[in-house]
């Protein structure tokens, strides 16, 4: 696959999340299920091994089965996708780096080093290093909401400048003056937000989602981001929806203490679209019980309808 140009990183990319058996083994049959029902759904684009595919939870091994399965099913299908390969560990994601090179992602998504708050410079010398071993491949810095460093537009330019194959990043909600000073200083970098502000933030320059939506329902997060594109009111109206559900019923368990990964699974199992998928976590991060997805599904299907069309 060619690699995405900052432009062709855009709109409703949906999450690999990791099915989880019993035992704490990867369900690679319900992964490959999962491949092919995003693929149906035509996505702008899959990715592997964000916090929902729980990348830090993976031995090497897994990490390349999960990745060898998601490109062969991207490349026969022409479906545009990502691998992440972060780890908390620089050295074990530069060498995550290396076997992903071999799978021909449009991008591959990266964390900073974060164990110790790196200084400008540092962070510098490892996207630079990562670019050399990337090549061609585009990247994608990830920002978590727990990230130790919160980078600024110039910070992003900086790097765009020592490493032009940078071509997007992943944050959180960020106000009108990161967009226009992004703008003014790196604007081919490709801005994505979370999931559930898509519409609002297309208004002001953000270019797609690396979708927690996306984990309700593919297909439905796909005809949400299109209808941005031709009535963004209408589509503003939905995300309103999105965001009373969410608030009065999703949010509730993070301020409960359950991780976003625990969320991402929860909307999953709500929406229902993977029949056989569960909100399982790897240990020892705790799941949200089956029961409250489930209790949850009716109401989700009376708020928001669209998602339950299929």
């Amino acid at each position: 696959m060619n690699p995405l140009e900052s432009a062709d990183i855009k709109g409703n990319w949906a999450t690999l999340l990791l099915p989880i058996n019993e035992d704490d083994s990867i369900d690679f049959g319900l992964l490959s299920e999962a491949i092919d029902r995003c693929i149906a759904y035509e996505v702008n684009g899959i990715y592997s091994n964000g916090t929902a595919g729980e990348f830090y939870n993976q031995s090497e091994e897994e990490f390349e089965q999960i990745n060898a399965l998601l490109a062969g099913k991207c490349a026969s299908s022409g479906t545009n996708f990502q691998i992440g390969v972060s780890h908390m560990s620089p050295y074990l994601s530069r060498e995550r780096l290396k076997r992903a090179v071999q799978f021909e992602p449009g991008a591959v998504q990266l964390i900073m080093p974060d164990w110790f708050p790196p200084t400008m410079d540092e962070r510098e010398d490892f996207l630079k290093e990562m670019a050399e071993v990337a090549g061609d491949i585009s990247l994608v810095i990830y920002t978590p909401p727990h990230a130790k460093v919160k980078q600024t537009p110039a910070d992003f330019a900086r790097l765009k400048k020592a490493v032009p194959t940078l071509r997007g990043i992943k944050i959180g909600p960020v106000d009108e003056l990161f967009y226009q000073e992004m703008q003014q200083m790196a604007p081919d970098v490709s801005i994505f937000i979370p999931g559930h502000t898509l519409a609002s933030e297309m208004l002001k320059g953000g270019r797609g989602a690396y979708s927690n939506i996306a984990c309700l329902n593919p297909g439905a997060a796909q005809k949400w981001y299109e209808l941005m594109l031709t009535d963004i009111e209408a589509a503003i109206r939905l995300e309103k929806r999105i965001d009373v559900f969410r608030e009065q019923y999703i949010s509730a368990f993070g301020k409960a203490g359950y991780s976003n990964q625990a969320l991402d699974k929860l909307w999953a199992v709500v929406g229902g679209w993977l029949p056989s998928m569960t909100t399982r976590l790897r240990w020892p991060y705790r799941s949200v019980p089956m029961a409250e997805a489930l209790r949850l599904r009716p109401i989700a299907r009376d708020h928001l309808p669209e998602f339950f069309e299929d």
